[in-house]
């Protein structure tokens, strides 16, 4: 049945309680916050809902009727069951933000995630993680969908729906075998030759994938050769191209150990941009709370080593919000130029 209207007022009773305890009110609205004439605003509305008079009034102080002690001691319970209530719904709310679904595109998923989470960890230590790594498509389908509070994307569209602002910038990377021919040209290769060869690379709607496509099609008007292999991770398609099935083009983040091994090879390419920006998403409407909240945080500030951090934000059209890009000491990020092996 609906609550009667005269007693739909439970923060007028609990105030009349605290006359009851404190003596006076102007001491019972010093303990709700609020000031004294609108506690006795508040108080001489409930007597006119109730149709009571609740409390004696006089330059000394106030103190309750019978009607109003009478009053108060039926409220008590009613009080005390709306504070059981409030820490009963508190205590949910708590076991459900401690659990967070985090989606991640695999680039983010592999070397940028775990250092995140691991700070998370040292402020929530109470946080469980589950985490759900797939190509970009399907991180921003999990978060529409509500299976994920917050997802990261490495992909060059915002789906509609979503919120993203940046985290972080990334460049792709051609890389061959050291015995491919690229890895001996001073040069590297020109954007025309790498759309037209074939390569080793993720499935349609990976975001290393979708952001090669479009940045040959929005630099240079051409199409991206159908794949020579397709492989779910980028530890198979490094290992493809060390065993010089064919190039490939992979996040620099994927690349320092191999690299750095001489395992692979990175190839200038001229004349293509190949920088991008990673995003956090989360559905629009819904805002982040709790560890969700304090995750993207720790992503947008970049607290890992050698990761550019990025400003600002971008809605589901993919348009640039208020802020800019920031590099390694808040300068502007620059293209450098990579020396030409020989």
């Amino acid at each position: 049945m609906p609550l009667p209207e005269r007693v739909s007022d439970l923060a007028a009773f609990d105030l009349l309680l605290s006359v009851a305890s404190l003596g006076s009110v102007g001491a019972a609205a010093r303990a709700h916050g609020v000031s004294q004439p609108a506690a006795s605003s508040r108080l001489r509305h409930l007597e006119r809902r109730l149709g009571l008079q609740l409390l004696e009034r006089s330059p000394r102080g106030s103190r309750l009727t019978e009607h109003g002690a009478l009053v108060a001691d039926w409220a008590r319970t009613a009080v005390d069951a709306a504070a059981s209530l409030d820490a009963g719904l508190t205590s949910l709310r708590g076991t459900a933000e401690s659990r967070l679904r985090v989606a991640a595109s695999m680039t983010v998923a592999e070397y940028l995630l775990p250092q995140w989470l691991l700070t998370l960890r040292a402020g929530a230590p109470r946080t469980t993680v589950a985490l759900t790594a797939g190509n970009s498509e399907d991180v921003a389908a999990a978060v529409l969908a509500g299976e994920a509070h917050l997802g990261f994307v490495e992909g060059p569209d915002v789906p509609r729906g979503l919120f993203a602002q940046p985290v972080a910038h990334d460049e792709l990377t051609v890389v061959v075998a050291p015995s491919h021919p690229w890895a001996r040209r001073r040069s590297g290769i020109g954007a025309a030759e790498l759309a037209a060869t074939p390569l080793v690379s993720r499935e349609r709607g990976s975001g290393t994938r979708r952001h090669l496509e479009r940045a040959l099609a929005e630099g240079t008007g051409l199409a991206l050769a159908d794949p020579l292999l397709e492989l779910p991770s980028t530890t198979a398609i490094k290992t493809a191209v060390a065993d010089g099935i064919a190039p490939a083009v992979l996040s620099s983040l994927a690349l320092s150990a191999e690299l750095a091994s001489g395992g692979v090879v990175a190839v200038p390419v001229s004349g293509l941009e190949l920088r991008r920006t990673l995003r956090v998403v989360r559905a629009r409407g819904r805002d982040l709370t709790g560890p969700a909240r304090e995750l993207a945080g720790i992503a947008r500030q970049g607290r890992v080593s050698g990761v550019r951090r990025a400003a600002g934000s971008v809605d589901s059209a993919g348009q640039a919000g208020r802020g800019r890009s920031a590099g390694t000491a808040g300068e502007p990020h620059r293209r450098r130029p990579r020396p030409a092996r020989r």
